[in-house]
């Protein structure tokens, strides 16, 4: 099985990441599809950098993509976005399946002809709560498993606001219209989430560190310090995912708790598709 990882973070925020969080985000999604498939081979490639000029029959190779996220916003008119969307053209047009989270689901979306915009209010940070499916996502096998509403990792301030042809949504919460979808374009099929399967319990307090100044800007933390201490609760729950005390003060259950349930749409997808 051959997997490809096409990440969408600069060189400057890879590294930054890898700071922070001891990855960047495409590494980050290889570890998690190294655990899901052990036997998997694995490329990671940059889907913005100088070089992100995919030839179709390069990527016919692989079995699938998965798109990882990061800070690019698509609803800018910048060179990086540009190429994000110019190398899932690629994919599509090479007929392999594909999977995406956050900015992936992005990079997808607007590839195929939708649009995105700042999120209102602006960021859904550590988690997205009450995702539920809607009457299409409930049959999709994307989402199979879950229960009628669940929490995910999620860390975002953008969001799709026009669907592209082919597009079915396919779960939602109150603030989040598009929390999963599927797209399909041509012969190629991609399945995303606005949320973070692939990540952590850590590396979502990594995150949250990162963005500190942000949420505070974005009152939804009092100072940096506040931020500390609830990054603080999750790390300490990443290390003891038994610590129900923990558990209850964050409102989280096994769907966020154990990787093999917090991991379920990118199970779903190895198993149709790979």
């Amino acid at each position: 099985m051959r997997l490809l990882v096409a990440g969408s973070e600069t060189p400057d925020e890879r590294e930054a990441r890898r700071e922070g969080a001891g990855a960047s985000s495409a590494e980050t999604y290889a570890e998690t599809l190294r655990d899901l498939r052990p036997g998997a081979s694995i490329d990671i490639v940059s889907c913005v950098d100088d070089d992100a000029e995919p030839n179709v029959w390069d990527l016919a190779r692989y079995d699938a993509v998965f798109f990882a996220g990061s800070p690019l916003q698509m609803q800018d008119e910048t060179t990086e976005a540009r190429r994000a969307a110019r190398f899932m053209e690629g994919v599509f047009e090479a007929g392999v399946p594909a999977f995406g989270s956050c900015a992936g689901l992005q990079i997808a979306a607007v590839a195929a002809g939708g649009t995105c915009r700042p999120r209102q209010p602006r960021m859904e940070a550590a988690f997205a709560r009450r995702i539920t499916a809607t009457e299409a996502g409930r049959a999709h096998p994307l989402l199979a498993g879950r229960p009628a509403a669940w929490d995910a990792p999620a860390m975002h301030s953008s969001e799709i606001v026009d669907l592209p042809p082919g597009a079915t949504v396919l779960a939602s919460t109150r603030t989040t219209p598009v929390q999963a979808i599927e797209i399909r374009r041509g012969n190629g099929v991609f399945w995303g989430v606005q949320y973070h399967p692939e990540l952590t319990l850590a590396e979502i307090a990594a995150s949250l560190r990162r963005q500190a100044e942000d949420l505070v800007e974005e009152r939804l933390a009092t100072n940096k310090a506040a931020v500390e201490t609830y990054a603080g609760f999750i790390d300490a729950l990443d290390r003891d995912s038994g610590r129900r005390d923990l558990a209850w003060q964050l409102g989280l259950d096994d769907e966020v708790l154990l990787p093999e349930r917090r991991m379920t749409e990118i199970r779903n997808f190895l198993d149709r598709f790979a």
